[in-house]
């Protein structure tokens, strides 16, 4: 019996935009394990349009909140995008968000635990919200930026409501610089990092392990070619700095022009303020990513129920 179902051999080719016969000769070769199927696909040059997590896989709200120089965003999930539009989730989202501004460390818990603005903790008005909506709902995750000096600024692409979307951005820059340029640039800059998504402020804070991925797969390619040995390293080399280069932050190309640098950016806006302005942090919370949300055939359920 095969170790997948049709519902995977779909997933793989939504993945990587691969055919249907090389998706199900990918799992058959990894015993149906979809990320190693991507990585074989990629290894071969099938996956031609890979989808990095863009896809939303939970829905709800991501909420952001600036205080000062401090900002937090914060990801709480819901079962529908039918109360992500609910009135009582985006007030819960709002307030448990700014809430969020006062705790350290980035630590959920520490968020549910803390006091809700309408009395109890943020915990005990999640479990209202649950018992009252009638709808599984979760803290899932939250994170806050600071400079000493300068701004933070917050974006959400498409919002529902103010300060609440699927995707919330917070740039954080640190600079003596007047506040009306950096917020004027932090906001360019946060459009970028929503459109591009960044997996790390620099190449220095790439994901090892994400960082090994790619080196097996080029190594896998290299190998392929039939080249040399030095000049398969050479290869391997290119390719991993090649995806440091597309996936760190101050190196990725400004969606705006398609040339410039980033870190070339943020120069040349500190020189023509007259003050150095240093991308210090930033955030990229999109709704759902990195969590697989089962799908289910509505029709297929009700005529089980219905036969009993």
């Amino acid at each position: 019996m095969a170790a997948f179902t049709a519902a995977d051999v779909k997933a793989l080719r939504e993945k990587t935009g691969a055919g249907m016969m090389d998706a199900k000769k990918a799992l058959e070769e990894t015993g149906g394990d979809i990320e190693a199927a991507v990585d074989a696909l990629r290894a071969k040059g099938l996956a031609t349009a890979q989808k990095k997590s863009s896809r939303t896989a939970a829905e709800g709200l991501v909420g952001v909140a600036v205080e000062g120089t401090r900002g937090v965003a914060v990801e709480v999930n819901s079962e529908t995008d039918f109360v992500a539009k609910n009135d009582k989730f985006q007030d819960f989202v709002r307030k448990a968000t700014e809430v969020a501004l006062g705790v350290e460390g980035d630590d959920i818990e520490a968020l549910k635990a803390a006091a809700y603005p309408d009395g109890g903790t943020v915990a005990d008005k999640l479990t209202d919200n649950v018992a009252t909506i009638g709808e599984n709902q979760q803290l899932r995750r939250m994170k806050t930026v600071s400079v000493a000096k300068g701004v933070v600024v917050p974006y959400v692409h498409n919002a529902a409501a103010p300060n609440l979307g699927k995707i919330g951005v917070l740039v954080a820059l640190e600079s003596e610089a007047d506040a009306g340029t950096l917020e004027a640039l932090g906001k360019q800059l946060a459009m970028h990092i929503a459109a591009a998504f960044p997996q790390a402020l620099d190449a220095d804070g790439l994901d090892a392990e994400v960082i090994e991925r790619e080196r097996k797969i080029a190594a896998e390619k290299a190998a392929e070619s039939g080249k040399p040995a030095e000049v398969q390293a050479k290869m391997v080399d290119g390719a991993v700095k090649k995806f440091a280069k597309e996936n760190a932050l101050l190196s990725q190309l400004f969606v705006m022009d398609n040339k410039t640098p980033i870190s070339d950016v943020v120069a040349k806006a500190g020189k023509d303020a007259g003050s150095e302005i240093v991308l210090k942090d930033y955030v990229r919370f999109q709704l759902g990513e990195g969590i697989e949300k089962e799908e289910s055939d509505f029709a297929a359920e009700v005529a089980a129920a219905v036969a009993g």
